[in-house]
C-alpha cells in the first residue's frame, strides 16, 4: 500500500466513523422520551417556537440543528469514499444512506408535525438502516490492504504442546515456594479459594444485574432485593468460576495466562474445588428462592449454562463460543428484573440483548491478542481458526450491533440524556479504538479496544442506574 493509499483510506475510514457515530447520536436522541416531550412541545417544521426558555423547544431545535450537521458529515463521508479507491461493495453499501437520509428528514417532519407514533416507529428503524449502512461502509474499508496470518485449519497444531509428563503440563510452569508460617498458610488457601471464584467477572455481572433492578424498579427499589439479588449473583459468579477452573485444569497448565491458576497449580484439591463450588451454587440458590421461584430458576441456568454448556460444549468445540457464551454475560439482567418484577419483561430482554451483543465485541479483543495461548490451549477461537483479519472484521459488526441494541432499550424504557450521553460517547470511544485496532494490528490495539469496550459497558450501567433511579 502506497503512502497516498494509506492516507486515502485512513481519510475515508475517519470519515465514516465520524458519520456512523452521528447518525447514531440522532438515533439514540430521538428515542429517548425527552425528544418525545419536546416534539410535543414543537409541533412545526422546520422552524419550531421561539420561546427558549421552555427546554422542551431547545432540546427541538437542538436535534433539528444536529441532524443538520450530521448531514453534512455524511455527505461528505458519501462523496469522498465514492471518489476513493475502496470496494465496490463498500460503495455500494452507502447507498442505503444516500438515498434513506433525505427520507429520513421526510419522516422526521411528518412525525414532528403529525405526531403520530408508527411515523416515529419508522422514523427509527430508517436511521438505523442508515448506520448500519455507514458501518458496512466502514467495515470493509478497514479491511482493505490488510495483511494477515492464514487461518488454523488442521487440529494437531491446536492441541500440540511441549510437555514433560502424560498430565500435560507446561515444563515452564515452576511453582514458587510458599511462604511458611500457619497465618501465611491461610492467606495464600484464602486467596487461592477466592481466584477460583474469578471475582473480576463479580463487579461487572453485578453492575448489569443492578441496571436490570433499577430498570424494573426506579427510584422504589427495594434495598433488601438488591441485597439478596446481589448476593446470589456474587455467589453464583463464584460457583461457575469454581466449576470452570476445575473443568479447565488440564488446558489451563497449556496457557500462559491461565498456568498460574490455583488448580492448574495444585493450590487447590479438585475434589475440594467440588466441594467448595457446590456449596456457593446452593447457597447462591437459597439467596434467589428468598427473592422468587423464578429468579432461582435463572440462576441456576446461569450456573449451568457457564459452567456446563460453554466449558464443555462450546468453547472447546466450536468457533461460536464466544457469540453462543454471551448468554451466559445476558442472563443477570434478567435476575435482575425477574427479582424486582417476578415476571420476564421486553426491558429486561432489551438489556440482555445488548450484554448478549456486547460479548463478541468485548472478547474477540483479548482472543486476538491471546491468540497464540488459544491455540495452545485447544481452543477454537475465532482468530485461531479463521484469521485475525475476519476477526477485526466481526467486532465491528458486533459493536454497530451493540450500539442498536442500546438504542432499542432508550426507545423501550424511559431512560433519558444521561443514558444517551453515555452511550455515544462512549460508543465513539469505543469505535475509534477498533478502527485503530484496524490500523495497527498490534497487541496493544487489542488490548486498548478491550479496556475501551469495559469502559463502554461500565460507563452504560452506571447510566441506566443512575438515570432510572435518581433522573
Amino acid at each position: 500500500m502506497t503512502a497516498n493509499t494509506a492516507t486515502e483510506r485512513r481519510r475515508v475510514t475517519t470519515l465514516l466513523a465520524a458519520a456512523a457515530i452521528g447518525v447514531y447520536l440522532l438515533i439514540v436522541v430521538g428515542a429517548t422520551t425527552a425528544l418525545t416531550e419536546a416534539t410535543q412541545a414543537c409541533s412545526t417544521w422546520p422552524l419550531c417556537g421561539t420561546d427558549l426558555s421552555d427546554p422542551r423547544v431547545l432540546i427541538a431545535w437542538g436535534h433539528r440543528l444536529a441532524a443538520l450537521v450530521v448531514g453534512v458529515v455524511v455527505l461528505a463521508a458519501l462523496v469522498t469514499t465514492w471518489r476513493s479507491s475502496t470496494s465496490r461493495r463498500a460503495k455500494a453499501a452507502l447507498l442505503v444512506p444516500f438515498v434513506l437520509y433525505p427520507v429520513q428528514i421526510g419522516l422526521g417532519a411528518l412525525a414532528a408535525t403529525a405526531s403520530a407514533d408508527w411515523l416515529s416507529t419508522l422514523h427509527l428503524l430508517s436511521g438505523m438502516a442508515i448506520f448500519v449502512g455507514l458501518v458496512l461502509a466502514l467495515a470493509w474499508t478497514l479491511e482493505l490492504g490488510t495483511d494477515d496470518t492464514a487461518p488454523v485449519t488442521d487440529p494437531d497444531p491446536l492441541t500440540a504442546t511441549p510437555t514433560d509428563t502424560d498430565t500435560g503440563e507446561n515444563p515452564s510452569l515452576q511453582t514458587p515456594s510458599p511462604p511458611s508460617g500457619p497465618l501465611a498458610s491461610a492467606r495464600r488457601i484464602g486467596a487461592a479459594y477466592f481466584r477460583l471464584m474469578k471475582p473480576r467477572l463479580m463487579w461487572l455481572l453485578c453492575l448489569v444485574a443492578a441496571a436490570g433492578m433499577a430498570l424494573a424498579a426506579g427510584p422504589s427499589l427495594d434495598a433488601g432485593i438488591v441485597v439478596r439479588v446481589l448476593g446470589g449473583g456474587v455467589l453464583a459468579i463464584g460457583a461457575s468460576g469454581t466449576f470452570n477452573h476445575v473443568l479447565e485444569r488440564k488446558k489451563d497448565r497449556k496457557m500462559q495466562r491461565t498456568n498460574d491458576r490455583p488448580i492448574a497449580t495444585d493450590q487447590v484439591g479438585v475434589t475440594n474445588a467440588l466441594a467448595f463450588g457446590v456449596l456457593l451454587a446452593a447457597a447462591s440458590l437459597a439467596l434467589f428462592l428468598s427473592v422468587n421461584l423464578l429468579a432461582a430458576a435463572l440462576g441456576l441456568c446461569a450456573i449451568l449454562f457457564y459452567s456446563v454448556i460453554y466449558t464443555l460444549v462450546l468453547k472447546p468445540n466450536t468457533v461460536q463460543n464466544t457469540v453462543l457464551g454471551g448468554a451466559a454475560g445476558a442472563l443477570p439482567a434478567l435476575i435482575g428484573w425477574v427479582g424486582v418484577t417476578g415476571t420476564v419483561g421486553v426491558p429486561g430482554l432489551a438489556l440482555a440483548g445488548v450484554i448478549f451483543l456486547w460479548t463478541p465485541a468485548h472478547f474477540y479483543n483479548l482472543a486476538l491478542a491471546y491468540k497464540d495461548d488459544y491455540a495452545r490451549g485447544g481452543f477454537p477461537m475465532l482468530p485461531v481458526v479463521r484469521g485475525e483479519r475476519v476477526t477485526r472484521r466481526h467486532i465491528v459488526w458486533y459493536l454497530a450491533a451493540t450500539l442498536l441494541g442500546a438504542s432499542v432499550l432508550s426507545a423501550v424504557t424511559s431512560l433519558g440524556w444521561l443514558y444517551a450521553g453515555a452511550t455515544v460517547a462512549f460508543g465513539a470511544l469505543f469505535l475509534w479504538t477498533v478502527v485503530r485496532l484496524h490500523r495497527e494490528r498490534s497487541e496493544q490495539a487489542a488490548f486498548r479496544a478491550f479496556h475501551a469496550s469495559n469502559a463502554y459497558l461500565g460507563a452504560l450501567l452506571f447510566a441506566i442506574v443512575i438515570d432510572a433511579i435518581l433522573l
